[in-house]
């Protein structure tokens, strides 16, 4: 599935982050954000997964059915890991699983994917902030969604969990899913795309 925006302008408190940001992303596309803190790469990516309120220009889903929304189709992995200390980290993605009617194959699987399966056991509040990170990303091997949006995915990974990740998204691309990223690590995907946020001024990427 593919998106595309049209004008679309940031505005946090008096500030105004971007404006008439256009671009379009195809099935099999990465598009990666750069550009320095306070561009905007957080704030456009919050608005593309509907938890930043759009007030200028449009988001469209390409190929979306009438009754899909955002949340059909997106799965958004911020700075958070979106884990719960208290549960177990098969806990953790069991929840998640839960959610979206996921089978507990699927979680094993998930969990391998970063290496996690002998730490399924453990408290997730006890993990390190690397394995906190791998935790939170292997949502992305568990949950179906064609569009991922990702905010600087590699921070806290050492070279093996980036390299599963960059494995997980090639995955993802070969198969027609779009990812959206923000990110300074080049993993070496083909059919990638960047835009720079800090050079826009009204012009399409």
């Amino acid at each position: 599935m593919g998106l595309t925006v049209t004008k679309l302008s940031c505005v946090r408190g008096e500030r105004q982050v971007f404006r008439d940001l256009s671009f379009r992303v195809v099935p099999g596309e990465m598009l990666t954000l750069v550009g320095p803190n306070g561009s905007g790469k957080s704030s456009l990516l919050r608005q593309l997964a509907g938890l930043l309120e759009v007030t200028d220009g449009e988001i469209n889903l390409d190929g979306a059915s009438e009754d899909q929304t955002i949340a059909d189709v997106v799965l958004y992995a911020g700075h958070l890991d979106a884990i719960k200390a208290p549960l177990s980290v098969s806990e953790n993605l069991s929840f998640w699983a839960e959610f979206y009617g996921v089978s507990g194959i699927q979680v094993a699987n998930a969990l391998e994917a970063f290496s996690l399966g002998h730490l399924g056991h453990l408290p997730a509040g006890v993990l390190s902030a690397g394995q906190k990170r791998r935790l939170g990303l292997s949502r992305l091997a568990l949950i179906d969604r064609p569009l991922w949006l990702l905010d600087e995915p590699t921070v806290s990974l050492d070279t093996a969990s980036i390299a599963a990740l960059g494995d997980l998204m090639r995955a993802h691309l070969n198969t027609g899913g779009s990812i959206i990223a923000a990110t300074h690590v080049d993993l070496g995907l083909e059919g990638t795309r960047t835009l720079d946020l800090n050079s826009i001024r009204g012009a399409q990427a």
